[in-house]
């Protein structure tokens, strides 16, 4: 395995379990864990031990089949209801990325229109089809890099929002594959990596995997946008999305609308990077986005030896915000690169 196949999300052999690299702990300890009971995995999307919208997409579909193998019952009804009891709960555990819902309907969907009634066939159904959830990601972050490739050109400076590399998906990544794939192909790219609050997913995380990898990287604080931008070091600003509406709004982590917005007024193309599965048509516009609150601790304990805020002060902490389609320059997918929104 090179430095760009960390895989993050798999089966053990036995596929009794799902095996996650434990993204809280990085980027000080690199550390697996083994997670099979309902508690642990819906866990595991909810504290962002596994994180990423394609990640948690794959990351589910291994969980529901891990889960579906401990049901008790020779039932196909009493099977299916167990099984969709099961997913509604993952489900529930964060709302606004897409691939998760996207991904337990598409496994829900096999189970519901089955081959044969037969319980067996249908875990290996399962587990065929997390297995191509997995593979056809891999795919689908190739061609997001590739076409993400053709809009840099050598000595770039790209400004990073969040973290979309392969942690967050199942290779390349998103919005870090072209500037990963530019640089196996020996270009010389300058990475800004804005911290990304209130997780700091990009310090922690995007600053972790493009080290390893070798780029050239600075990490900013998320305020200092501005004046990086002002003077001259970025040429394009790449972020993730965890859901696209129909319109081309785009939710992704918090502070993605401030830097669409300093990019118009500097000039800088902004750009975003997803695949199709984020894509979600029956959300009309960004207005129609859930956008999940966190915990108050996550802004003034987390990361800190000691708190960093008074105990009686509130906290707003929205995860992620909405990016309007006219602050953005273009949207790639692995079908290419849609300039006018999602049409063609």
């Amino acid at each position: 395995m090179n430095k760009t196949e960390l895989i993050n999300v798999r089966l053990n052999d036995e596929g009794s379990a799902v095996i996650i690299l434990d993204q809280t702990l990085l980027p000080n300890e690199e550390k697996y864990i083994e997670l099979s009971s309902a508690k642990a995995l819906f866990e595991a999307i909810y504290t962002l031990r596994v994180r990423g919208a394609p990640a948690i997409g794959i990351f589910a579909a291994y969980a529901l089949y891990v889960l579906a193998r401990q049901i008790k019952s020779n039932s196909y009804d009493e099977f299916t209801g167990e099984v969709l009891k099961q997913s509604s709960y993952l489900e529930s555990s964060r709302p606004t990325a897409v691939n998760l819902s996207a991904q337990l309907r598409r496994m829900e969907n096999l189970i519901k229109n089955p081959p044969s009634r037969n319980i067996p066939e249908i875990l290996d159904l399962m587990r065929e089809e997390a297995d191509k959830i997995y593979n056809e990601d891999v795919q689908m972050c190739r061609a997001i890099s590739e076409h993400g490739l053709s809009l840099i050109k050598d000595g770039f400076g790209i400004m990073t929002q969040c973290n979309a590399g392969p942690i967050a998906t199942s290779k390349y990544g998103t919005a870090l594959g072209p500037v990963i794939l530019g640089h196996e192909k020996g270009l010389k790219l300058k990475a800004f990596i804005c911290e990304t609050r209130p997780l700091l997913q990009g310090s922690r995380l995007t600053a972790f995997e493009l080290g390893r990898i070798g780029i050239d990287s600075t990490l900013i604080c998320d305020n200092m946008a501005s004046i990086v931008m002002s003077e001259g070091k970025i040429d394009a600003v790449f972020a993730g999305c965890d859901r696209i509406a129909a319109n081309g709004d785009v939710a992704n982590k918090i502070g993605t609308s401030s830097l669409a917005i300093l990019a118009k007024h500097y000039n800088i193309p902004f750009y975003i990077f997803g695949p199709s599965t984020t894509i979600d048509l029956n959300c009309a516009t960004g207005d129609d986005i859930h956008i999940e609150l966190r915990d108050s601790t996550e802004i003034k304990e987390m990361f800190f030896t000691k708190q960093m805020a008074p105990n009686e002060i509130k906290c707003y902490n929205p995860s992620f915000d909405v990016t309007k389609n006219s602050l953005i320059t273009a949207i790639i997918t692995e079908n290419g690169i849609f300039r006018n929104g999602l049409a063609p």
